[in-house]
């Protein structure tokens, strides 16, 4: 004697491919809005090893970022500063605090501090850090204000469409080279007066220094 199925179940290889396509459309929309840097990478803040509180160090004793970060300026890399920098204070400061144990077991041994490093960009882009501080952009155009950071995170993206962003109109964001380590540095502080002010001397800057913003694909893409 023969089955009979339901007339439901002619469509039902229609159902289960529709059923496939919407799944598998909506997986793809969800991972392209969600796997984007702006969510996976922004807010990322590992512990660290040895708690260092920018805060303290850049906020309050107003550290220069580049005491620490000294190759930042010739360099396409933002150096992680040697155990030996942070014992030119420490070996008086706080010299037997047990919180520096390992700041202190790394100068004398030579064997570096594991730091867990925050802000990345893929293998394939190309960013170099001296061109662009030494050009008036600064540290907080990418790091945000680090020198309110107990622990630093991330504060932006640092995706394609972020840089971009920067390049098509750098003026909006380029400032005198001298106040690039001032982080909280502005123009004015009435916002319209700033505004107005950056614009002006933006493009003033922009065009004495000869500033490239380039977009072509080699610019990042080597």
């Amino acid at each position: 004697m023969s089955a009979i199925f339901p007339k439901w179940t002619n469509r039902l290889p229609v159902m289960i491919v529709t059923g496939t396509l919407l799944t598998g459309t909506v997986a793809v929309a969800g991972m392209w809005y969600y796997l984007t840097p702006k969510y996976a990478r922004v807010g990322y803040q590992p512990i660290q090893p040895v708690a260092f509180s920018h805060a303290l160090h850049a906020g309050q004793l107003g550290l220069d970022c580049r005491y620490c970060h000294n190759a930042v300026e010739r360099s396409w890399f933002s150096n992680i500063p040697a155990s030996s920098t942070c014992m030119n204070c420490h070996n008086q400061v706080l010299k037997d605090d047990p919180r520096l144990e390992l700041v202190r077991q790394s100068a004398q041994t030579g064997r570096p501090i594991p730091w867990v490093q925050i802000h990345r960009v893929p293998d394939f882009v190309y960013f170099n850090h001296s061109v662009h501080v030494d050009r008036g952009i600064s540290c907080v155009e990418c790091h945000g204000r680090i020198d309110r950071m107990d622990e630093v995170h991330q504060v932006e993206p640092l995706s394609m469409t972020f840089c971009l962003d920067c390049h098509r109109h750098p003026a909006a964001k380029v400032r005198p080279v001298d106040k690039v380590t001032e982080l909280g540095w502005k123009w004015s502080d009435n916002p319209e007066e700033n505004a107005r002010l950056q614009e002006a001397n933006g493009q003033k800057m922009v065009h004495d220094w000869k500033v490239e913003s380039l977009q072509n694909c080699s610019t990042c893409h080597r």
